[in-house]
């Protein structure tokens, strides 16, 4: 089955996420069955995009000190875009996504429905696989980061078997995404609740952290909500989240800062009190190791 012709399939990043620079492109590579782009994203908010193709985003240098929220398939999704962190797009899920601090590299692989009909004809799999993958963020896969990455090494470094080797890694990536990340009952995440906080007990903690996070939050208090000792319930945590509560608050924190700045109706020593820093001297360095901004270059670009 031919999927595209071999000019190779259009890369729709651009659309997507107009604010980032684009710094490789498989556009004019001839692949025809993955397209790939690495991306860097300044603090930014994507328009309203549906994607015509399955999206793998891997994050490839990564920054702690950030979030990315995610509004699609009826999920609202905070995580923290730590380097290794992958997150998964269905076709025809619409998304929109902000990113609260920049993000160095990120590999944006784009995965066309006729490669998952491919995989359906060979091994009579369920009725259109590619709509049963699941919206997803912040995951860790050995396997896609693995293949992910010697995709992203053929883009950056042409070899002469690199289309052939390309195509067939798209393969592995359709197979292994319909292999764990799909609602037709096939195997989940390999990391089990005992060693990570269950999804109730997380979106809990989650809730009470975004509703209570301009006040003094303790870690026995978070702990105390999950159920758990305060030295297990910081090990789960950052299992789930990949930072710590403490740091993951701190993140928090900034994004509602960067809001109150956009405002710009408070002064910025009572932004910096209600981010919990003790000055307007701390919540600045904090703030630039963040965002590469000063609060005030931020309130200026702003507006």
């Amino acid at each position: 089955m031919q999927i595209a012709a071999h000019t190779g399939l259009q890369t729709p990043g651009a659309r997507k996420y107009p604010a980032s620079a684009l710094l490789r492109s498989s556009a004019k590579l001839g692949w025809s069955t993955i397209s790939a782009e690495l991306r860097s994203h300044p603090v930014s908010e994507t328009p309203l995009t549906v994607p015509r193709h399955t999206e793998i985003c891997l994050v490839v240098i990564g920054n702690e000190n950030g979030l990315i929220k995610r509004n699609g398939a009826g999920q609202c999704q905070l995580t923290v875009p730590t380097t290794g962190a992958i997150y998964l797009s269905p076709i025809g899920v619409g998304d929109k996504i902000a990113i609260t601090a920049p993000i160095p590299q990120a590999m944006h692989l784009y995965l066309p429905a006729e490669l998952f009909d491919r995989l359906k004809d060979a091994f009579n799999l369920p009725v259109a696989p590619a709509q049963s993958i699941r919206y997803l963020a912040g995951v860790y896969d050995e396997v896609i980061q693995q293949v992910g990455c010697s995709i992203l090494s053929e883009l950056k470094d042409e070899t002469a078997a690199g289309r052939m080797y390309v195509e067939t890694a798209s393969l592995t990536l359709a197979a292994r995404l319909l292999q764990k990340y799909c609602d037709g009952g096939t195997r989940e995440s390999s990391e089990s609740t005992a060693h990570t906080l269950d999804h109730i007990r997380l979106r809990r903690v989650l809730d009470y952290i975004d509703a209570n996070f301009h006040n003094d939050i303790t870690l026995e208090n978070l702990a105390g909500i999950a159920g758990y000792s305060a030295f297990h319930f910081a090990r789960k945590f950052t299992l789930a989240m990949g930072i710590p509560p403490h740091r993951y608050l701190r993140c928090l924190r900034l994004k509602n800062a960067m809001a109150e700045l956009a405002a710009g109706k408070l002064p910025l020593v009572e932004i910096a009190l209600n981010a919990q820093f003790s000055s307007q001297a701390s919540f600045t360095r904090a703030f630039h190791r963040a965002t590469g901004m000063t609060p005030k270059e931020y309130r200026c670009r702003r507006h």
